[in-house]
Order: structure tokens, then sequence, then C-alpha cells
């Protein structure tokens, strides 16, 4: 752990607002006026435009931003491949989808020196990196900073979900602190650097190849509620001016590309647009629900979703289960039984799932593919079938859910592993009969 780290972490400011047009200087005078890319821009500096859609995309669904840097990008060596470790990318095509109910404990502890991008382990998803559709579901364990390396996903959006330690994540266009029961989203393309902030550091990502993550639409709901786009904090420009080797690692097409710049390509100084990293606090998540009976399908918790070329239906949703109120009347109040034509990853950050008396931990991860049965096991059903139905308050856990329409294939490494636990349909095991005609 880095005490320096830490210091700079508690001192950080942001700005605010999910898809706003942000701007940000760190030094005054760096942002050129009236233009995006003038004859010389100020201080000397290059200016470059980073596209995450196409250029003639909607309005709407359009994300660019202007950095202004000390070198340009292009001013680099060749990439040649490295090894990707466990790190792997759709198509997911080692093992067969299964349509079995999976559940694993937490990743094992990694070897000394493990860092951010090392510590990556693929457990699944769907699609085509290539294609730019579907997801793909990754954990991480680590206990060592990067240190003189960066790194950039060219084949999608990294939403990060730390579960055990904090993070200081220095990107191109500034600095971010992302604490359990925070989440921080890394747009496609963007070069970061993540920082322990603690000895060690667990986690979940989920990459997303497709459409870039968006607030849901609120419908009936109205003008508030679920995640307020005020809540979401994005990089004040901060920059590096180093001129010493730094490995700039680049994920393109599934595989890991590396080269060895003469500088830090962390080096912008000022830039302003709507594409950008932001980190968001869960338990701000304004949780809606029902005042009257049942429970609600979980889209209603609902952060952030990937719209696909059908209206509701997501190429991934990431939907958070935050500290809540129950109050429905003759109502089972936890998730029901259900088979669902969506595919489900969930993981657990703090505490406990009220779904799941057990088996169910922090670090763990359970996937329901399409059609799957799941629900309550047996001893949260017979609990919550004998409850008293008194207003009960669920503030002692904080799990998420990947959710995305096509089916979750597991790599080879996630079906082998000595981390899967093989005994998971026992928990709905003793579910008696009690129908009387």
């Amino acid at each position: 752990m880095s005490e320096q780290a830490r210091k700079t972490a508690e001192a950080l400011e942001y700005l605010t607002g999910f898809g706003n047009e942000h701007s940000s200087e760190a030094v005054p005078g760096a942002l050129p006026v009236g233009r995006n890319s003038p004859q010389r821009s100020p201080l000397g500096l290059y200016a470059e435009q980073l596209s995450g859609s196409a250029f003639t995309e909607p309005r709407r669904h359009n994300r660019r931003s202007w950095l202004y840097r000390i070198r340009p990008s292009a001013a680099h060596p060749p990439f040649t491949r490295i090894d990707n470790g466990a790190l792997r990318s759709a198509p997911f095509t080692e093992a067969p989808a299964d349509p079995n109910r999976l559940r694993w404990n937490p990743l094992p502890d990694p070897a000394p020196g493990t860092d951010f991008l090392a510590g990556l382990w693929t457990l699944g998803g769907n699609g085509d990196a290539a294609q730019r559709a579907g997801m793909a579901i990754h954990l991480y364990a680590a206990n060592a900073s990067m240190t003189d390396r960066v790194f950039s996903d060219s084949d999608g959006e990294l939403l990060i979900v730390p579960e055990r330690g904090a993070l200081l994540l220095r990107t191109e266009l500034g600095l971010l602190a992302a604490r359990p029961g925070e989440v921080a989203l890394i747009p496609r393309g963007v070069r970061f650097r993540v920082e322990l902030l603690d000895d060690d550091a667990r986690g979940y990502v989920c990459e997303n190849y497709g459409r870039p993550f968006e607030l849901p639409d609120l419908g009936p709901i109205g003008a508030n509620g679920l995640a307020a786009a005020r809540d979401f904090r994005a990089p004040v420009a901060a920059y590096e001016d180093s001129e010493r080797p730094t490995e700039v690692v680049n994920k393109f097409c599934g595989n890991l590309w590396s080269a060895t710049y003469d500088h830090s390509p962390l080096d912008v100084v000022a830039w302003h647009g709507t594409h950008a990293p932001y980190v968001y606090d869960l338990r701000k998540f304004n949780v809606i629900g029902s005042i009257s009976y049942d429970h609600p399908d979980p889209s209603i918790f609902t952060v952030l979703t990937s719209p696909s070329d059908t209206a509701g239906l997501a190429g991934v949703d990431f939907v958070v289960f935050a500290p809540r109120w129950l109050v429905g009347e003759d109502t089972f109040r936890p998730p029901y039984f259900h088979r669902n034509v969506m595919s489900e990853y969930m993981g657990l950050i703090e505490g406990a799932y009220d779904a799941k008396a057990e088996g169910f931990v922090p670090g763990g991860g359970s996937l329901h593919n399409m059609m799957s049965a799941h629900g309550p096991d047996r001893e949260t059903f017979d609990k919550a079938s004998a409850a008293e139905l008194k207003p009960q308050k669920i503030d002692d856990g904080l799990a998420f859910m990947f959710e995305t329409r096509w089916p979750i294939t597991a790599t080879a490494q996630a079906a082998g592993a000595d981390h899967l636990q093989r005994a998971y349909d026992d928990v709905w095991q003793g579910l008696e009969r009690h129908f009387r005609a």
C-alpha cells in the first residue's frame, strides 16, 4: 500500500453528472477557446480526439472527448503480442454452454507481486469482441500496484466492482478512487493504471463489448429515481509528465499487445467531452419497490444498461440490490422462484444476500443461465414463509447482477476451477411437498 496514493485519493475532487459535456484543465489556459483543434494548441500541447462511438451516431448516443496532451498518442513504437494470462474474450468456445446452475467461491489469493492486470481471471461471457456485441465477466485479485505500465481495452468498456480493497485509478482524463460499495466505469480505449490503497484488492469486472452503458429510461416511474445522473463523478484533469519507460498494454480483439513508450501516456493536461470515466456509490441508488404486495421484478434495480437493437432487451444490465425496506403485505418477500429468458451472473460485495442463507459469500458468484430454474434456497423459503410480515429493513448486504440477453458460456478455467461449488444444486434439496387436494 502506498501512503502517498492514499493521501492522493482522499484529496480528490470530481466533476459531476453522467453523460455531461465535461471540461477540465490541470493548467489554466490549456483548453482552447472557441474551437477544438486550433492551428497551435495552447501551451504547446497536441490536440487529439478520442471517439467512443461512430462520428455519425445520433447525438444522444455520441461519445467523444478532446484531449490536450504533451505528446500525441500516435508517437509510439510497434505493439507485440504478449501472453494473455487468465484473461479470455468472446467468442467463448473452450467449453459448451452449460444449462446447470453454477456457483463459485472467491478467487484464491494470488502470488506475491500480482497487480490488477495480471490478476484478471475470466469466468465467461457471450457474443464476439471483434463484432462489438456481448460481454465478458472477469474477476480480479491483486496485491501490488501497477508500476510503470498502463492498460487500455479496445474491445469494450470496463465496469469495475471492488469487493475488497480500495483502488486508485489513474486515467488519461484524471484520477478516480473506487472503494468497495462503489463502481468505476472506464470507457473503451481510455488508458489507465490501477494502484492499491490497501494491502490487497479483489473484485469483479464486466467488460461490455456493445453499446456504452447509459442510465435506463424511467418510464412510468417519472423523472426521478434509481441512479441519479448527478451522483456519477468524473475526474478533473491531472497529468503525468514522466520521461521514464512505460509499458502500455492494449487488449485488442481478445488478445493482449504490449509496447514500451519512452514516456507516460497519462499526459493529458486538459480535456472536454462526453467520453469519460466515472465512479458511482451504489448506496446512493434510490430503490423503487412495492409498498402494497409482491416482490417487483429485478429490472427495477437497474443502475446502468447497454441497449441492444431490440427495445428493452439489453446486451447487459448492471443491477444492484441495495439497502431497502420490505413492507409488502401477504407477500413472500425474498426473490421468487423463476425461470428467465435473460442470463444472470450475481456477485456479493458485502454481507449476505436475502435469497441465499449460506454458501453465497463476498467475492463469490453464481451463474443462472437462461431458463434455468432458481430462487431462494430451502432455509430461506422456510423462514420467509413463516415470517411475521412487519416492515423489515434489508441493510446487511450489498449484491449485484450482470444480466444479459445471451447465454453466458463459462471458460474452461471456470468450469474446472477448484473454487467451483460442485454441490450447488443441494441448496434446493429438501423443498417439501405441501400440496393438499
